[in-house]
């Protein structure tokens, strides 16, 4: 495929600098003060994405002290992670759209400012409804924030090199926030207490917030009446709500239960109501033609199937380091460090420059080829593992994560023109969380399953959860390898860029 293209014009309420800057504006005049607010507005869009991802999986190690302090149930104790999942995945189309017709700066700041206020109401919760409450309240901040953070970039930087190199930077913080987020949490619970794990974001939100009023490119967007497809806001909307919900209660009551047919049918037929009212809507909130480009299509699939897999490597890993090797909350962030560090380092310094050399589809499959040998590696784990023998070299092919991110999105956002930069942004972002919530329920389910059958067998606790885990592992790489069959098909070879 080749290299992501520039937006046909950027739109024409953005700045001069929009437009990127040619060989020949180095000699213009202002052209380093138009460089300089581009790469700020960079950091800022990254360090909102940084406070997202973040925020969805820095919780991950501090369940149990908030289990033990709020008095959750086992099965109530899941919402602070559902609540937030089921709010973020569930607007993030509209708000992609919202963004293009109302402006992206006025999205993304107002996004930024819900998610810190909620990030402060869920600090100070003292019940499971408050901090359930305030989750939900962050997940639809984080749909603001995060929808248009792409459909911003691309009207920034639009020369293939530099937006190469934008999306480098965008992704490393995506890519190593996901790790970077268990350290910090289990660093920030065991050396004060949950309720840190929340306050953490105030500071990155005020900072956020400040910096994005000056550096965002100002935009009116397209208004309200170019496209406020209201039905179908509601159907998508309503149909992601609710599949979401479903599918992560599916570990609770399984696949065959009237919990989970009923509405998981109507989730299908609002959703298939929507694509029917897309088709014929005189102003689709998702125009259609967007899944004509291949690589649209194909980079979003690849994607759902990636982050499923991985759901394995970044909670069942932790799961395991903790309910079977024994460790404690610090202990395992800074276990999973060594992840966050190479998939920090090949996103940020080496997958742009090997996608320039060899293009983005041999990256992306070079990248999706490391990770399905590491969960290959996990379906072999010991009961009693030895950290160096048996988890580092796993740590390290987590760099596949890194080497495929930046790729992968630069196809993603390759077929979208400047009018429709925050729809694509949005789907791109709604892929991610459909595949999370697959993750969640399909892996999670399957080794819950097999744990329970290898205790009946008479297995230890410890042998039984191994083999839950083992379960997954491989159909985590099984889901890599579609992945890896999807990219090379819908996604054609592209050549080097000099």
């Amino acid at each position: 495929m080749p290299a992501a293209p520039a937006p046909s014009a950027a739109p024409s309420s953005a700045p001069a600098y929009a437009s990127g800057a040619g060989p020949s504006d180095a000699l213009a005049p202002g052209a380093g003060s138009r460089l300089r607010s581009r790469w700020t507005a960079l950091g800022v869009l990254s360090t909102g994405m940084l406070m997202t991802v973040l925020d969805g999986s820095i919780v991950t190690v501090a369940m149990p002290a908030i289990q033990n302090d709020l008095g959750f149930s086992p099965s109530g104790l899941s919402w602070v992670v559902n609540a937030y999942l089921i709010a973020f995945g569930s607007l993030l189309l509209l708000a992609g759209r919202l963004g293009d017709l109302i402006g992206r700066k006025r999205l993304f700041l107002a996004g930024t400012a819900v998610f810190t206020a909620a990030s402060l109401l869920a600090g100070f919760a003292g019940s499971p409804g408050v901090l359930i409450a305030a989750r939900f309240l962050q997940g639809v901040g984080s749909a603001m924030a995060s929808a248009v953070s792409l459909g911003i970039l691309i009207t920034l930087f639009t020369t293939p090199r530099e937006r190469g190199r934008a999306i480098a930077v965008f992704s490393f913080t995506g890519a190593a926030g996901a790790s970077l987020g268990q350290v910090l949490g289990g660093v920030l619970t065991d050396a004060l207490d949950w309720h840190w794990i929340f306050f953490i974001n105030l500071p990155i939100g005020l900072a956020a917030l400040l910096l994005a009023l000056p550096a965002l490119p100002a935009d009116r967007g397209l208004g309200l009446r170019a496209g406020a497809d209201v039905l179908g806001a509601v159907l998508v909307t309503g149909g992601l709500m609710l599949g979401i919900s479903t599918v992560v209660e599916v570990e609770r009551y399984g696949w065959g239960s009237a919990r989970i047919l009923g509405p998981g049918a109507l989730a299908v037929a609002l959703l298939a109501g929507f694509v029917l009212r897309q088709a014929k809507a005189r102003t689709p909130l998702v125009p259609l033609r967007i899944f004509r480009s291949a690589a649209v299509t194909g980079a979003n699939l690849v994607q759902m199937l990636m982050v499923a897999a991985l759901f394995a490597f970044q909670i069942l890993v932790a799961l395991y380091l903790q309910k079977v090797l024994g460790y404690g909350a610090a202990e395992t962030g800074l276990a999973m460090l060594p992840a966050a560090l190479v998939i920090g380092a090949t996103s940020l310094g080496v997958s742009a420059r090997l996608a320039a050399r060899f293009g983005e589809r041999a990256v992306l499959l070079s990248g999706l080829a490391m990770l399905v040998a590491g969960l290959g590696l996990l379906t072999r784990l010991p009961v009693q593992a030895d950290y160096v023998r048996d988890l580092l070299p796993v740590m390290l092919l987590a760099a596949g994560f890194g080497l495929a991110l930046p790729p992968l999105t630069s196809l993603a956002m390759s077929g979208a023109g400047a009018e429709d930069a925050g729809l694509a942004s949005g789907l791109f972002n709604t892929t991610q969380q459909i595949g999370m919530a697959l993750g969640v329920a399909v892996l999670s389910t399957l080794a819950a399953s097999r744990s329970e059958g290898l205790l009946a067998a008479g297995r230890t606790g410890a042998e039984a959860l191994t083999g839950g885990y083992h379960l997954a592992f491989g159909v985590g790489a099984g889901l890599l390898l579609l992945a890896m069959a999807v990219a090379a098909v819908t996604l054609r070879r592209s050549p080097a860029r000099r």
